[in-house]
């Protein structure tokens, strides 16, 4: 038979999630392509000996998950250092870092000699990193403490830490990104390179007191510098996270990346044939020189890894007060700060748009939101270029309407709705305005672009698509049908890519994931179905045992 499949997969429950969501039993592949979906016994026709038959045995069978936020090395961090997400209190986190200092004594999986290469990687670190790799082996390293969780909710701070060691740097860095924990010799070793206003004392937020170990924004930069990975310890850190990524479903990622040897590592693994995920890589503004000067564009690059946007901060945090407010937070005095601030940023965009480059940019804060709206409508057609906001958390109904309206594309993670709870996150530094975040379905009811994303907090879009589902508030709150084509065929657009990715239909990519539940019929424990299968181009690259 000249026409065999390659791969048929049969006996499942195929939702094809485009308009509407169609339901089949079976998908055909060939050549890496969908090339029909039907019945089991439509599909079984376009099999020969020669064609490999996957038996669903009633698996929910999706497209695979495009995550258009994620910091992979990060990701990886977690794996190979102290995973502080699990940590219940203050405690728990020191023992957890405890047990990484006797673990790492002498380790050079640790971090890596610290040469960088422009061009990748995780979005915090900015400038050369450590070139001795003895010093860099020095440091106890702690990835994703969510204090937010903890009672009382506190942050770690230099005595926490110091408890862990006072001859090593230890360095604990929070969820978001945006605050890290140091103990005093990191703290020794670094406070010159940090900007005092972003220097946590014990007397004011930031100024002058002792140091209580607690830095925001710019002075993190030094910290992720003093750790950045180099390319071997890169390359083992993209490939843990990726197989872990897969079997989360996940087949496609927008990369955050800025100064590693990230996209190296992508591109290598591509050429390797070990890449099992399509990467899409968002530069930082350190490299908008560069990609002009290279006569980079958006979409330019092979099949699995492209250029995307060009990415920027506006504002910082909700975790470390530092996202940009309209009005004071709720438990504690200023409305946040611009670690970009809007006339910086209205030249990166007008830039970026000079040379056919999307661009998208972090705003959490709703003044923050404000001000990339401005520019995009000032400077751009957002509609055909396709600019993006990045997490978008607090925005009013003017600000919803306006990202509906002008085309620019909502990328949103749900997880981030764990804190929307009455004792959560958000209720602590906005109180009644919590209701106002991730205000998902009135993003849906405009017709706006919405992508959903994880920022790695975890990468776990199942856990994303529950939270949305549950979400505390209606305005927060999807159906899964719509929560799922936020993972999928929105997170593709975002990324120009609905022509081939997002949903399954004959001519897409055969990227497709396999559910032992229905999330249909159980809404309420999305986060607990598990991924038995996950392909990417029709190959399986996550089968669970």
């Amino acid at each position: 038979m000249t026409d065999a499949a390659d791969v048929v997969l049969v006996d499942g429950e195929v939702h094809t999630l485009g308009e509407p969501d169609e339901t089949h039993e079976a998908v055909a592949v060939r050549d890496g392509e969908i090339v029909r979906v039907g019945s089991t016994y439509d599909v079984e026709f376009l099999a020969d000996a020669e064609t490999d038959v996957i038996d669903l045995d009633g698996d929910v069978l999706l497209p695979g998950f495009v995550d258009a936020h994620t910091h992979l090395t990060n990701s990886g961090r977690y794996l190979v250092h102290a995973d502080l997400s699990t940590a219940d209190s203050p405690e728990d986190a020191v023992e957890l870092l405890r047990e990484r200092a006797t673990e790492t004594t002498g380790d050079t999986a640790a971090s890596g000699d610290g040469a960088t290469a422009a061009g990748g990687g995780d979005d915090r670190t900015a400038g050369d990193a450590v070139g001795d790799d003895s010093a860099a082996d020095e440091y106890v390293l702690g990835f994703g403490y969510d204090e937010s969780t903890w009672t009382p909710s506190r942050y770690l701070t230099r005595e926490d830490l110091d408890a862990v060691s006072e001859t090593r740097p230890v360095i604990a860095f929070r969820e978001d990104m945006h605050v890290a924990s140091v103990n005093g010799v990191a703290l020794e070793r670094h406070r010159g390179e940090m900007p005092d206003g972003d220097v946590q004392t014990d007397t004011e937020r930031a100024g002058a007191g002792d140091p209580t170990g607690v830095v925001v924004e710019e002075a993190v930069d030094p910290l992720y510098d003093a750790v950045e990975p180099d390319y071997e310890a890169t390359r083992e850190l993209v490939t843990a996270a990726q197989a872990a990524a897969n079997e989360r479903g996940v087949t496609g990622i927008h990369d955050m990346v800025r100064r590693s040897h990230a996209p190296a590592v992508y591109r290598d693994l591509a050429a390797a044939g070990e890449l099992t995920l399509r990467v899409r890589l968002n530069y930082w503004t350190d490299h908008l020189d560069a990609l002009i000067e290279l006569g980079e564009r958006t979409n330019h690059g092979s099949e699995l890894v492209q250029t995307g946007a060009v990415k920027s901060y506006t504002d910082g945090s909700f975790g470390g007060r530092t996202a940009k407010l309209s009005a004071p937070y709720a438990d504690g005095d200023g409305t946040g700060q611009w670690v970009v601030d809007p006339e910086e940023l209205r030249e990166y965009v007008a830039r970026a748009e000079a040379h056919d480059l999307q661009f998208t940019a972090h705003a959490i804060g709703d003044e923050a939101v404000r001000a990339v709206v401005e520019a995009y409508e000032d400077l751009t057609d957002p509609a055909a270029a396709r600019h993006r906001i990045e997490h978008v958390e607090l925005a009013d109904a003017d600000l919803r309407e306006r990202i509906a309206e002008s085309g620019i594309v909502a990328s949103m993670q749900p997880n981030f709705l764990k804190w929307a709870g009455e004792d959560g996150l958000y209720a602590d530094r906005l109180g009644e305005r919590r209701a106002e975040t991730n205000r998902l379905a009135d993003y849906t009811a405009r017709d706006a672009h919405l992508a959903f994303g994880s920022d790695c907090m975890p990468l776990d879009p199942l856990l994303g698509v529950h939270h949305a589902v549950n979400a505390p508030a209606a305005g927060q709150r999807l159906d899964p049908t719509t929560a799922l084509r936020a993972y999928t065929r929105g997170a593709a657009y975002a990324g120009f890519d609905e022509d081939r990715l997002g949903t399954v239909e004959p001519g897409k990519r055969a990227d497709l994931v396999a559910l032992d539940a229905s999330p249909w019929d159980e809404p309420g424990a999305i986060r607990d179905i598990d991924v038995t299968l996950t392909t990417l181009g029709g190959d399986v690259v996550y089968e669970r045992d």
